[in-house]
C-alpha cells in the first residue's frame, strides 16, 4: 500500500532531480514477471528508487540486512517493497532469514512479479562492473527448482555524477535469459559459475567502464556539453528557481555533506530528505498564502515547481 500511495510523487521527484535519464529499450520497462533484474549498484537505494518509479509493475528490491535492525524500520522497508539479504558481516547468525527471503521471492515470482537484486552486493560509487556475488545464480536456480518460469534481466544503471543535482543517466538492458541458456541447468558450483559468466558478459555491455580523472570519456559518454542552446523564455522562472529554492537545498546539502560526504549513500540521502522536506515546504507556503485568500493558496504547488523545472533545464551538467 506505502508503496503504490508513494511511487507517483516519487516518479515526479525523479523527473526533478535528474535532468535526463536516457533508456535503450524502454519497452522493458512494461515487462511482466516473474522476473529477476540483475543489475550493478553504483548510487545506493538511489538505484531501486529510479527503477521503481521507472517500470510499471510494482518492483521489490533485495537490500542489506543491516538495515532492518529495528522493528520499525523493518517494518516500513517491507511496506515499500523492500525485503533483507544479510552477508556474513552483519553476522553469522542472519543468515539463515535469507532463506525467508528468497521464500518471498520465490512466492513473488509465482504471482508473476519482479524482483531486483544488486548482483554486485555493495554499493560503491564508481563507473565499472564490480565482481559479482552468487546470491542472484542461487536465487535464479532456487526457482527454477520449484518449477518457475523465471527470466533474468541484466540492467546496467550509470550516472553521470554521484554527486550533482540535475544528473543524466543512462539505463540500460541487455538480453534476457533463463535456464534453458546456460550450460548447466544445476544450481552447484558449475551452474553458478555458468550463470554468472553469462550475466557478466552482458552486464559488462552495459555498465559504462570510465576512469574517475577521464572526464572527456564521461562527457561524451553522457552526451555533456559544455555549451547549450539556452531557451531564454525560461530565464527568468529558471533563475527564480534557484533562489527561490536555495533555503531549502543548500541546508539539506550541507548537513548530508557533514553527516554522508565521504560515504556511497550520499545522493541517496540528499533526495530522501528532499522528498520528505519539499512537499512540507509547499503545504507551508500555501498556508501562508491562503491567509490573502483561499484562490492564493494553490500558487506556491504552481510556481515552485515550475520554477524548479525551468532551472534544472537550464543548468550545466558538471
Amino acid at each position: 500500500m506505502l508503496f503504490n500511495l508513494l511511487k507517483l510523487p516519487a516518479k515526479i521527484a525523479i523527473r526533478f532531480y535528474c535532468k535526463d535519464i536516457y533508456i535503450n529499450n524502454p519497452e522493458f520497462l512494461k515487462a511482466e514477471g516473474p522476473l529477476l533484474i540483475a543489475c550493478n549498484h553504483p548510487n545506493s537505494f538511489l538505484d531501486a528508487v529510479i527503477l521503481a518509479t521507472l517500470f510499471d509493475k510494482p518492483i521489490y528490491s533485495l537490500a542489506r540486512g543491516d538495515a532492518f535492525s529495528n522493528k520499525f524500520t523493518s517494518a516500513l522497508l517491507r511496506m515499500l517493497n523492500i525485503l533483507p539479504v544479510y552477508r556474513i558481516s552483519e553476522g553469522a547468525e542472519n543468515l539463515n532469514s535469507n532463506y525467508d527471503t528468497f521464500e518471498s521471492c520465490r512466492n513473488i515470482f509465482k504471482k508473476n512479479g519482479i524482483v531486483l537484486i544488486f548482483s554486485e552486493g555493495l554499493c560503491i560509487n564508481e563507473w565499472k562492473l564490480r565482481a559479482l556475488k552468487k546470491g542472484t545464480a542461487r536465487l535464479a536456480f532456487s526457482s527454477w527448482e520449484e518449477g518457475i518460469n523465471l527470466t533474468v534481466l541484466p540492467t546496467g544503471i550509470n550516472y553521470h555524477s554521484f554527486k550533482s543535482f540535475g544528473k543524466n543517466i543512462r539505463l540500460q538492458f541487455g538480453n534476457p535469459f533463463t535456464w534453458k541458456d546456460l550450460d548447466s541447468c544445476k544450481g552447484d558450483g558449475t551452474g553458478i559459475k555458468n550463470f554468472n559468466d553469462l550475466l557478466k558478459k552482458e552486464l559488462v555491455t552495459l555498465v559504462d567502464h570510465i576512469e574517475p580523472h577521464d572526464k572527456t570519456l564521461l562527457a561524451s559518454t553522457f552526451q555533456l556539453q559544455t555549451k547549450q542552446k539556452e531557451n531564454w523564455l525560461l530565464t527568468v522562472p529558471a533563475f527564480a528557481g534557484k533562489w527561490l529554492h536555495a533555503p531549502l537545498y543548500f541546508p539539506v546539502w550541507r548537513f548530508t555533506k557533514q553527516k554522508a560526504g565521504k560515504s556511497d549513500h550520499f545522493d541517496s540521502i540528499l533526495i530522501g530528505l528532499l522528498f520528505i522536506l519539499y512537499p512540507i515546504l509547499l503545504l507551508l507556503l500555501s498556508f501562508l498564502c491562503s491567509r490573502w485568500g483561499v484562490e492564493y493558496a494553490l500558487l506556491p504547488m504552481v510556481i515552485l515547481p515550475f520554477c524548479a523545472w525551468a532551472y534544472l533545464q537550464q543548468k550545466k551538467p558538471r
